[in-house]
């Protein structure tokens, strides 16, 4: 995100990518070789590149920041109840593992996209709207990746949405390929999960443009432990603010970020870039 930073705090909302400021802040997860989250890194262990050219990390920080998350579940007929019921038990199990300040919503997908609960701290009334879920209506669900992000992005401090699905879409009017753009011009880490017997390559392609992870579960049970993995991520990322070497004078230019960890055996995820607005 490009915004004037306020580590301890959250960075303004608005719009993801704005020229009145020139603070790059970038969100990064670090794992090791068994993909346990690292969280004892430095400043000094992080290599930045912006279209390949090295910027200074001007800003850092780590540990638990503000989060505002977006939950989407699937209900269609095609998730099927025993999928239904994993991923209702999983939100619960990830709406759980949040600090009481975090703030969450629920969002079902359907024939229609439906805000159960909105944006709060209101804990027992994002339960309930889980709870609540039955099967209904088929997969939108193009559209509803994009409702989903529209509805996350004007929350202050970090962004996710964490998506369970089959990942099956029907009768959306977005494209993946639209659902792919609007992601790129947000700042939300994309979380999605896929309970079927095949990887939709639109989710890898979601988490890699934003940072998130992405899993393929054939087997519903599985499905607890994933949403365990991402909240403890969600407890651990790094902070890193830099002023781009550039000028951002043209707008919709697209800049690519790559951001390196020094130490061997680790991996790093980011978002891959930012369009100048």
């Amino acid at each position: 995100m490009l915004a004037a930073l306020s580590f301890g705090g959250a960075s303004a909302a608005g719009p993801q990518f704005a020229t009145q400021v020139n603070l790059v802040e970038v969100y990064a997860t670090v794992t090791d070789e068994r993909g346990n989250v690292v969280t004892n890194l430095g400043r000094e262990d992080f290599d930045v590149l912006e279209d390949g050219l090295r910027q200074q990390v001007t800003a850092f920080t780590r540990g638990e920041f503000p989060l505002a998350a977006a939950v989407a579940i699937d209900r269609s007929f095609s998730m099927g109840a025993e999928r239904l019921a994993a991923a209702k038990s999983a939100a619960r199990i990830l709406l759980g593992a949040l600090r009481p300040a975090d703030e969450a919503m629920v969002i079902a997908i359907g024939s229609e996209i439906e805000a159960l609960a909105p944006l709060s701290t209101d804990r027992r009334a994002q339960y309930r709207a889980v709870d609540g879920l039955d099967r209904w209506g088929t997969t939108s669900l193009h559209d509803a990746i994009i409702e989903a992000l529209n509805a996350i992005q004007p929350a202050r401090g970090r962004r996710a949405l964490v998506l369970l699905s089959d990942g099956d879409d029907r009768y959306s009017e977005a494209s993946a390929g639209d659902a792919l753009a609007r992601a790129r011009n947000a700042d939300v880490l994309i979380y999605p999960i896929a309970i079927s017997a095949r990887r939709p390559p639109l989710f890898s392609e979601l988490a890699a443009l934003t940072g998130g992870r992405s899993a393929h579960l054939r087997d519903a049970r599985a499905l607890p432990q994933a949403l365990r993995e991402i909240a403890e991520e969600l407890r651990h990322q790094y902070l890193l603010g830099y002023t781009p070497t550039r000028p951002l004078d043209d707008r919709g230019e697209w800049r690519a970020i790559t951001v390196r960890v020094r130490k061997p055996g680790l991996q790093v995820r980011a978002r891959d870039g930012y369009l100048v607005h």
